[in-house]
């Protein structure tokens, strides 16, 4: 029995990944390329100083026997979690790591539109079309959308409230732009919507910066939603004057919605360790997951609770003129 009992601890894999503070990133620095994090072509960009680390979770997945899960577990730097709460059922490790890419790109787009906002126009953009729907075969993702049943179109909010009291196979003008082509005005005889009384069109909008030049973020082997705080910081940074860093070692995670509103994200326990070993002395919190937080903070590592972009910034900035910040 002892021997069965040892063979099947060493060998035998158990259902469980292990959890543990993962790398940092600077993203006012380069990455492992040698390039900037953040590219702006066709635009000033101002001298920055210090860091903005965007912190990460590590997940070992596969090959963890129940003697690997017990001694992770007693170093006290991994937590264990059932396989099945990060890997659906089916789901291979590649379809995990391509959705965790797709998750960042969209963060970074996230990031960009929020951060370019303050200061420049945003359009707005059909981002899906659904297919059999009014606007199929009429519009194409990616077209700009200027006027929907008469209103002006400024933000992606206005599509949906645009259609507010219109009803099923009621017609509607709507005038759009194609990337190269002149603007065109069509009608669209609206469908019932599957979750609400008025008309459908059949699209998803999106804002995104009108701008004339490019930003982009270049970082690889890094996966999810929540460095989307830290990239709009970084932005705002390099393309606004007043050096938000202002040369300390600032470390930070939250997701970002377009409008600049920090989301919660997992792992905050880990995050704020990989940070401090990272030489971070201050770390930005989404404030959702500031209880989380407050428990696992290392010493010497001050957490700054944050809302929104600009609230970010306002917190940087009595940071770097030594006022009192918002604490956890």
């Amino acid at each position: 029995m002892f021997v069965a009992f040892a063979l099947v601890g060493f060998f035998i894999p158990v259902p469980y990944v292990a959890i543990s503070p993962g790398p940092t990133y600077d993203t006012l620095g380069k990455d492992a390329a040698g390039q900037s994090v953040i590219q702006v072509n066709g635009h000033e960009i101002f001298q920055t100083s210090g860091e903005l680390r965007m912190t990460t979770v590590s997940l070992r997945d596969g090959g963890i026997t129940l003697f690997n899960a017990l001694g992770l577990w007693a170093s006290g730097r991994y937590a264990l979690a059932p396989r099945e709460e990060y890997f659906k059922p089916g789901e291979t490790n590649e379809q995990v790591r391509q959705e965790n890419i797709q998750q960042l790109q969209d963060s970074q787009t996230a990031a960009q539109v929020a951060a370019l906002r303050r200061k420049f126009p945003v359009k707005v953009l059909a981002k899906t079309i659904v297919s059999g729907s009014p606007a199929d075969k009429v519009l194409a993702p990616g077209d700009r959308l200027l006027v929907v049943n008469g209103q002006t179109v400024k933000e992606a909010t206005d599509v949906r409230a645009a259609l507010n009291g219109t009803k099923p196979g009621q017609t509607v003008q709507i005038t759009f732009k194609s990337d190269g082509q002149a603007e065109r005005t069509v009608p669209l005889t609206l469908a019932q919507r599957p979750d609400g009384p008025e008309g459908f069109m059949g699209l998803t909008a999106v804002d995104r910066a009108d701008v004339p030049f490019d930003v982009k973020i270049s970082l690889q082997d890094v996966g999810g939603p929540s460095a989307g705080l830290m990239f709009a910081l970084a932005i705002v940074d390099k393309m606004e004057p007043g050096d938000l860093a202002g040369g300390k070692h600032i470390a930070g995670t939250g997701e970002i919605s377009e409008k600049g509103v920090v989301g919660a994200i997992g792992g905050i326990s880990f995050k704020v360790v990989g940070a401090r070993e990272a030489g971070a002395t201050d770390f930005l919190v989404p404030a959702h997951n500031c209880a989380e937080a407050k428990t696992a903070a290392p010493d010497g590592l001050n957490l700054i609770k944050v809302s929104t972009l600009d609230e970010a910034i306002a917190q940087l900035e009595n940071l770097k003129a030594g006022r009192p910040t918002a604490s956890c």
